[in-house]
């Protein structure tokens, strides 16, 4: 495999877990348009892509292929509780 052919395979692993936090960020900003945010909105992109690709890393690691259905819900799951955690959600 050559460089070219493992920077796209690298980015393809990479893009689920970039799409959930570019999506999380504009969700955020529907869901609570009146409140100030505690993060500004590229942190919260940072915060949400790193545990995105964690959560694909450790997936990866687990079931030794990526592209599970499980590893797209842990992908849900850990980045939509990292934004809820980052917005203050248990306050209402």
């Amino acid at each position: 495999m050559g460089p070219f052919d493992l920077a796209i395979h690298l980015a393809n692993f990479a893009a689920p877990a970039l799409g959930m936090a570019v999506l999380m960020g504009i969700f955020s900003l529907f869901r609570r348009p009146k409140q100030p945010f505690p993060l500004v909105w590229p942190a919260q992109l940072a915060i949400n892509f790193t545990i995105g690709i964690t959560t694909l890393g450790a997936s990866l690691w687990h079931f030794g292929h990526d592209g599970m259905v499980a590893t797209y819900v842990a992908l849900v799951v850990a980045v939509a509780t990292s934004q809820w955690v980052m917005e203050r959600g248990w306050r209402g």
